[in-house]
């Protein structure tokens, strides 16, 4: 039986990025951040919400890759010191589960083979129907008012978890 487990993304890739002065960060389309009470920013990282006072970037950052028609980019936020989400196989997150969701399943060769928008809290349970299919190799998470990056969805198979 197969599952799914999300992943936050690599820290190592923004670290640095916190050392910056506010001008260099500007220079490369960044913003510091500082979370207010009311924020509603989830890390992409840790795949948990920002603490207020805490200190995030707001970055552009390419989500898809791949050479395909589906190649893209979006806006993220990166809480700074933050570690690497590695959720338990079925998992999914509150960033996730309290938001309304768009699901977007691509192919070996990185095109959309399946999308829909759907209540986080019904996302695990479409994230175990669309890893049945062979022809989803993986999914990306994304928020659905604002179409920003949520979080990547691989294959697991459960007696490896």
């Amino acid at each position: 039986m197969h599952s799914f487990r999300l992943t936050g993304l690599a820290p190592e890739l923004f670290a640095p990025l916190f050392d910056l002065s506010d001008a260099q960060l500007a220079q490369r389309g960044i913003a510091r951040c500082i979370a207010p009470p009311d924020a509603a920013w989830p890390c992409r990282v840790s795949l948990a919400q920002a603490v207020p006072g805490e200190e995030l970037l707001l970055l552009p950052f390419t989500h898809q890759p791949a050479t395909s028609p589906y190649q893209a980019s979006g806006p993220i936020y990166v809480r700074r010191g933050a570690q690497r989400a590695m959720l338990a196989p079925g998992e999914v997150p509150d960033i996730v589960r309290t938001r309304l969701i768009s699901i977007r399943a691509y192919d070996t060769r990185h095109w959309i083979v399946d999308g829909m928008v759907r209540e986080g809290a019904l996302v695990g349970a479409e994230l175990a129907r669309l890893m049945q299919r062979e022809d989803v190799a993986y999914v990306h998470l994304h928020n659905a008012g604002r179409g920003c990056f949520a979080c990547l969805a691989m294959r697991c198979d459960d007696a490896l978890a």
